[in-house]
């Protein structure tokens, strides 16, 4: 960990010419791209260790990761290669399959794989009727999911991605378009006669979203199958927080520093324009350009004491925003042993020999019992039947074991929300959500937890400064972003004079991702070198700027 001590300035005036604000992993990869490109460039993050909600712990002597998180569009990213990140230590795991398909209701699990082949082959052995449906979503679903990765790749509005689109016409654009104005439950049932076959899918798109999968607009989440087929799900050896390890080493090879436990609550402003910004401890750091790489609302609500003309519009849009809270919740365990599913012989009919701890399982309920938890959250409440992501890390790496050989649990209940009646500290579901697990494992199951704790909204709030214990995430619709409705997420500029936005609320941020650091960060590099048109102060200005002025508190 770096100590939170101001760093030596490498030119007049200033501490660094950009300062990225947020250590997670677009945080991280928007700043190694920085550095990388010459520019020198300062991290700041408010935890003791950067990697946010992609890193990795250790808690009860074993290595757990902060969320659930299997890495898939993030390997479809050149970040891997372009940020050298394999010779930074990184190396991905993979497990034999990508899911085991479950159901609370007892329905017939199913098994998805990479390969589509060995997909139709598990799904046909269960749902047979849903074969030929299957092979037709494979062929409308690919070319959405290929080029809703290509545009990903692409900085948003550039001619290439418009060429891209129109270009593709035939191939999928119309297709994205029509999906991303439709619901995800209806795009599905196009090609599926029985729920069990798409509801799994729910689980990695609109639920985890906290949306229905009835709402319109939530149709692109129809080609998560499809990406995973394009796209081999990994996990990082030695927990997800290797990914953002990995990047951190590329950003300091390249002369990029990391301040750690050292919390922004002020832009610095002068002139309507950025000149750096205010911890809470009353230092300040100085640079000319600064990317938010967090929640832009709190940038927005909280950084800004008054907005200076060119902000004010952008300012009162963000404060008059809804206020999302946190609807996820996660249990880590620590076990004395692997329990052996209730399930494991019905798939082991058409699996043999499948690693049941290894690949994420995804719990669901019915259609009916996923509206009813969409209810039940609105007052407070926990469905009966969760929503979880389950799986067992250690049996694919045994570098996170703890040292006497104990296993990880890690257990995603989808919705708990942040305003939990009574609140979190004395509630009995945490305990509850173990007593479902154990309930799809064979009896003993419960008995094997060591020891555990729960990470519930309140404490993403707490230890990761997610406010209401809510993750941003970016929702707009393609089309939304080749416009550019919403700049400041889908060109990642604002008014503000030197204040650009990156992290998971810009576009396309979900999940391990990268792309919206990516970006950003190619956008900050066009403007500072002028290879675009965009009032960006002359250099005799930057440098009256970044002289000393007083931080109004």
């Amino acid at each position: 960990m770096t100590a939170p001590s101001k760093p030596t300035s490498t030119r007049r005036g200033a501490d660094a010419e950009i300062i990225v604000v947020g250590g997670g992993h677009n945080g991280l990869i928007c700043a190694a791209y920085l550095a990388r490109a010459g520019f020198d460039t300062l991290l700041v993050e408010a935890r003791s260790s950067v990697g946010g909600c992609a890193s990795t712990e250790e808690v009860f002597g074993a290595r757990v990761n902060i969320c659930h998180c299997d890495h898939t569009l993030v390997r479809a990213m050149p970040v891997i290669d372009e940020l050298e990140l394999t010779g930074h230590g990184l190396h991905y795991l993979e497990a034999d399959a990508g899911s085991i398909n479950v159901f609370h209701d007892g329905s017939e699990p199913w098994v998805h794989f990479h390969e589509v082949d060995r997909t139709l082959d598990s799904l046909g052995s269960v749902y047979p009727a849903d074969v030929d449906g299957y092979r037709r979503y494979v062929a409308d679903a690919m070319p959405v999911a290929q080029l809703a990765i290509d545009m990903a790749r692409t900085i948003p509005s550039s001619p290439r991605m418009m060429s891209s689109l129109a270009g593709r016409r035939g191939a999928g654009a119309r297709r994205l378009l029509e999906w991303s104005r439709r619901s995800a439950a209806s795009v599905m049932s196009d090609y599926f006669t029985h729920w069990q076959t798409w509801m799994p899918a729910m689980g990695a798109g609109p639920t985890v979203w906290g949306v229905s999968p009835t709402v319109p607009g939530t149709g692109l989440a129809a080609a998560i199958y499809a990406s995973r087929h394009l796209v081999k799900t990994g996990r990082p050896q030695g927990g997800s927080g290797a990914l953002t390890d990995a990047v951190r080493a590329s950003f300091e090879a390249a002369g990029g520093r990391v301040v750690c436990e050292s919390r922004v609550e002020r832009l610095l402003l002068q002139d309507g324009a950025v000149v750096g910004v205010r911890l809470t401890s009353g230092d300040e750091f100085r640079s000319a350009t600064v990317v938010a790489a967090c929640d832009p609302q709190r940038v927005f609500v909280d950084w800004i004491d008054e907005a200076p003309p060119a902000a004010r519009k952008i300012v009162t849009n963000w404060r008059n925003r809804e206020v999302h809270d946190g609807y996820e919740s996660k249990i880590d365990a620590v076990l004395d042993g692997v329990p052996r599913p209730i399930y494991a012989d019905q798939v082991e009919r058409h699996v043999p020999g499948i690693d049941f701890g290894a690949p994420t399982t995804v719990v669901s309920p019915t259609p009916e019992g996923l509206e009813e938890a969409h209810r039940l959250r609105a007052r407070g409440l926990v469905a009966p039947d969760p929503t979880m992501l389950v799986n067992m890390p250690t049996t694919l790496d045994d570098t996170m074991k703890d040292p006497t050989g104990r296993h990880v649990l890690s257990l995603e209940v989808l919705f708990t929300p942040y305003a939990h009646p009574d609140g979190w500290a004395t509630s009995d579901e945490p305990d509850r959500w173990l007593d479902v697990w154990a309930s799809l494992m064979e009896p003993g199951a419960r008995e094997l937890v060591h020891d555990w704790r729960a990470m519930t909204p309140e404490v993403y709030e707490r230890e990761f400064s997610m406010y209401r214990g809510h993750t941003p995430a970016f929702a707009g619709s393609p089309l939304a972003t080749l416009v550019g409705r919403t700049p400041e997420l889908t060109r990642y500029r604002t008014p503000l004079d030197g204040l650009y936005l990156s992290g998971a609320a810009t576009y396309p941020g979900a999940g391990i991702f990268g792309a919206s650091g990516r970006n950003a960060a190619a956008i900050v590099t066009a403007d500072l070198r002028g290879s675009v048109r965009r009032r960006v102060a002359p250099a005799r200005r930057q440098l009256k700027r970044l002289a000393p002025v007083r931080a109004k508190g």
